[in-house]
């Protein structure tokens, strides 16, 4: 049963870095909200309205608290857990949406940073972004995507000036993807090589109508392009990118139990990222018609897709660390921290092997292949990693937060 708790003023309900699964609703009385902004380091504080709720990402997200929240006055606050939480949406359709539209507008808001950051500040239109994103898949022979995107521009703007050069580069892609498919004799078997499936409420039969299947490299959805459906990943990977000063950068490598393309079914906005199978892929698809209907009609699957938004959100924030670090020798040492935090693979007290490879490292980076190698080579010229294929080996850790630490603190500096 959810529980009232109150609390003094100067109270400390929970501190950054506590592990706490607890939901909070603020009942009366005023809460400081203290947390590091993402871009200067420096303390921000906010509050929170009566009838709100506190902590719900890290408590959905299954992550460490990331502000510290401090009575102001005396404080009267519900308690609940996730189960009971849960209880919750299944009794009240409006708030399940008013939540998933919170995160929605959390991760969009992210997005434009992360956009701002690597544009350094300039706004692109959908025309050129879409034509940017295609030429990058060309200029990175990544035929199979170029064609794709190629389609989706003509289509969109079929008397665009760049309409043109848009024909020339699907021409030339479509040539050398169907030379290379000609020639491809590595068949996958999809059940045997991606035959991991997700063993949740997703993966009951009456959802298999709504499922599609796609092949490595295919490009599910643009960046700049219109979207009117969501992502659910039963099997296989998806990699989502982002075009900027036409190179394409990393965010993320989504695998199965993720979902992606719930920003635009829900504020109607073009697609923030291009995402593309990452080797051959099985995903649910579902539309606008269909979406409200889905997840407030079961709330095991409102609580699955809340949970997965708080997940992307933080996600999301830590590959945004990492783009806003000064110099590529901080980022590649942060790509191994973040390594070191999602999945810690230890061989030693401080030592870590990682199945990395250098373009791997230089896509998490956001930086070109000849720079994430460059600043491997200095870590393994001084003794701080070893690379062997397509593993790398930390030696310590721990030099890799200090690294990051100390330029942390510069960007702090820079901002008081």
């Amino acid at each position: 049963m959810p529980k009232s708790m109150s609390y003094l003023p100067g109270s400390v309900i929970y501190f950054n870095g506590d592990v706490d699964d607890r939901v909070f609703i603020l009942q009366k009385g005023q809460v400081s909200i203290k947390a590091l902004d993402i871009k200067t380091g420096t303390e921000q504080v906010g509050t929170v309205k009566p009838g709100e709720f506190i902590g719900l990402n890290s408590a959905l997200g299954h992550f460490p608290r990331e502000e510290t929240v401090t009575a102001v006055s005396a404080v009267s606050c519900i308690i609940m857990s996730p189960q009971e939480l849960e209880s919750l949406f299944a009794r009240n359709k409006p708030l399940v949406m008013k939540m998933l539209r919170v995160f929605s507008n959390q991760l969009r808001s992210i997005h434009k940073e992360i956009e701002s950051s690597l544009n350094n500040g300039e706004v692109i239109n959908q025309e050129t972004g879409l034509f940017s994103v295609a030429k990058a898949f060309y200029e990175d022979r990544a035929w199979r995507s170029c064609l794709d995107v190629c389609r989706i521009f003509a289509k969109k703007f079929p008397n665009s000036k760049n309409r043109v050069e848009i024909l020339r580069m699907g021409k030339t892609a479509d040539a050398h993807y169907k030379k290379a498919k000609k020639n491809d004799d590595d068949e996958i078997d999809f059940d045997s090589e991606y035959g991991f499936a997700v063993d949740d409420v997703f993966s009951l039969p009456a959802f298999e109508r709504f499922a599609k299947v796609y092949e490595n490299g295919q490009v599910i959805i643009s960046e700049f392009q219109n979207g009117d459906s969501f992502y659910f990943i039963q099997k296989g990977q998806v990699e989502l990118i982002k075009c900027a000063n036409g190179m394409n950068k990393n965010l993320d490598i989504l695998k199965p139990g993720e979902i992606f393309g719930e920003m635009a079914i829900l504020d109607n906005s073009p697609r923030s990222a291009t995402c593309i199978a990452y080797g051959k892929v099985k995903c649910l698809e579902f539309n606008k018609d269909n979406f409200e209907v889905l997840v407030t009609g079961n709330p095991q699957i409102a609580l699955t897709l809340l949970r997965l938004f708080c997940k992307r959100v933080h996600d999301q924030r830590r590959r945004f660390k990492i783009l806003l670090l000064p110099d590529a020798y901080s980022k590649v040492a942060d790509v191994f921290c973040m390594f070191d935090e999602m999945s810690p693979n230890a061989l030693g007290d401080n030592m870590r092997e990682f199945s990395l490879s250098v373009s791997d490292v230089a896509n998490w980076a956001g930086i070109s292949f000849e720079a994430a190698n460059d600043e491997i080579g200095k870590f393994s010229m001084a003794g701080k990693i070893r690379v062997a294929d397509d593993k790398i080996i930390i030696n310590n850790i721990v030099d890799m937060r200090r690294i990051v630490e100390l330029r942390s603190t510069v960007i702090k500096r820079q901002h008081q």
